[in-house]
């Protein structure tokens, strides 16, 4: 029986089938671009986290992959004779394998014959402990005690997004430590349990039979969700294209019946926005109350601002007097639209590499000088960064919350009054803007085509490595994404309005 690592394990917690491809067929997992940056934040927190629990840099860092796992799992019990900071120190035993965070020495071995014996911190680049970590912790405690090392203590470190980073390099104060010792200790029978079954699972010669579920994505998002779902047929119109929160009695109605399609849910079961989107659906024909959208809309006259941000957050702040996952803005475009019909366009965007959050704000306020309508679509996440930048900066508060005051959000308006069938149950501006104003696509734009797209360009952008040349293509690549926010919100406008544009700048 060869042991399962801690992550495949995991990964059966989640989905008995997902570990069976895990160990036979982990070509058919899609990495998402997603995950690819949460490997790297994982990565980068984890390399902070060795410099704050080895701030002399006595301690060893063990490199399964570049060593060789069984060459690492040697190194590692070796090293539990030198009383050192042990960073990816791994073990296995009774059929599992783990690597460990952080292993510290709690009692030197100043005697030979007195063993040292070590504490563990699991390190998570998340906020807050979760129920997955605490399986994760108490799977770290039992193979590191069933393959002998004298652990006494076993901790999360998780990052603390209340901690402002005073620059310099200096992150202390970044992680909170959860101690889970006993909690940990105590589910040794239990991990062995999930072990036993991990390998019963994984030693089938077919994949268990488990349907889609939520559990594809919970606690992660399961990269072998596509390949499940090519596996069943596939309804033609889901049920999950229905909006909002489904009644009990529709739910139990879909569990008892099996029912997959839209088409075979009672109509007394779903509220009037849900029967919309069902007839909608099933007649192909788009919904559209464009009197009742222009009525909505009457009282915000022109001329008007329609304004969109992009912004960056890091887990480890890169700049003095951020938090972690501070949403920093550092892009905005501001369409105009005059009494006339007539179109203009300002656009920011700061990649100095400079914390941006300063001038962004002054030039947004430069920007949007007039006391008229500002139109945004899902109005929240403008709100909430213009009031972080209003208490960031004092002196400029009494106009950014002027701005603040002045926000009109599309976005319910696009969902009291309008659904086309090719939404498929979302209102996403990129959703609705091909349905509505069939000649704009984001699929035209080139490298830069949603919000994570243009966080990855920022990061290159301010990447050491990246090149004057490229780092000004990456800049016309965001100006063009954000400015086609800002142009769809505009056009959206003039459609549920039924007034017309005279020019685009």
């Amino acid at each position: 029986m060869r042991p399962l690592s801690k992550s495949k394990l995991m990964a059966y917690r989640q989905c008995p089938k997902r570990v069976w491809l895990e160990v036979h067929h982990p070509d058919l997992r899609v990495v998402t671009a997603a995950s690819e940056k949460n490997f790297a934040t994982g990565h980068q927190v984890g390399a902070i986290a060795q410099q704050l629990y080895d701030p002399t840099g006595q301690g060893t860092v063990i490199e399964p992959f570049a060593e060789g796992i069984d060459a690492a799992l040697a190194l590692s019990l070796t090293l539990l004779d030198t009383p050192q900071p042990i960073f990816e120190a791994g073990f296995a035993a009774k059929g599992a394998m783990a690597f460990a965070d952080v292993l510290l020495p709690v009692q030197e071995n100043a005697l030979a014959h007195t063993p040292t014996t070590w504490r563990m911190i699991e390190v998570k680049s998340s906020t807050s402990v979760k129920a997955t970590h605490r399986e994760d912790v108490a799977v770290q405690a039992f193979v590191a005690h069933a393959a002998g090392v004298s652990l006494t203590a076993i901790a999360l470190a998780h990052i603390d997004n209340t901690w402002t980073y005073p620059g310099g390099g200096d992150y202390q104060g970044l992680f909170v430590e959860k101690d889970l010792t006993e909690e940990a200790f105590a589910r040794g029978a239990e991990v062995q349990r999930w072990i036993e079954g991990a390998q019963s699972a994984v030693a089938q010669t077919t994949a268990p039979a488990v349907t889609i579920g939520p559990h594809c994505h919970d606690p992660y998002a399961c990269g072998f969700y596509a390949h499940c779902q090519s596996q069943v047929p596939q309804a033609e119109h889901p049920i999950a294209w229905l909006p909002g929160t489904l009644k009990k009695d529709l739910v139990a109605h879909i569990a008892n019946h099996g029912i997959t399609e839209l088409r075979d849910v009672p109509d007394h079961l779903l509220n009037a926005k849900q029967q919309r989107i069902k007839n909608v659906t099933l007649t192909n024909e788009a919904y559209f109350d464009q009197a009742g959208a222009a009525r909505a809309l009457a009282a915000h006259t022109l001329p008007a601002y329609f304004l969109d941000f992009e912004t960056i957050n890091y887990a480890v702040p890169i700049w003095p007097g951020t938090r972690p996952y501070e949403q920093i803005p550092f892009q905005f475009s501001v369409h105009r639209l005059s009494e006339t019909g007539q179109l203009t366009e300002q656009a920011f965007i700061d990649l100095s590499g400079n914390d941006p959050s300063k001038a962004f704000a002054e030039a947004l306020v430069a920007a949007c000088y007039e006391p008229i309508p500002i139109f945004v679509y899902s109005a929240a996440f403008e709100r909430t960064r213009i009031s972080e930048l209003a208490a960031k900066f004092p002196p400029l508060a009494p106009a950014l919350l002027a701005l603040h005051a002045s926000l009109v959000d599309l976005l319910p308006i696009a969902r009291k009054y309008y659904y086309h069938p090719s939404q498929q149950g979302s209102w996403s501006i990129k959703a609705v803007l091909p349905a509505l104003c069939p000649d704009l696509h984001y699929e035209d734009l080139e490298g830069v085509q949603d919000g994570g797209m243009a966080m990855t360009a920022f990061d290159e952008a301010l990447a050491p490595q990246t090149t004057p040349a490229r780092k000004a293509e990456i800049e016309r690549q965001l100006l063009d994404y954000c400015k086609l926010d800002t142009y769809a919100m505009v056009r959206l406008w003039s459609a549920f309005t039924g007034k017309r544009l005279l020019t685009r700048s």
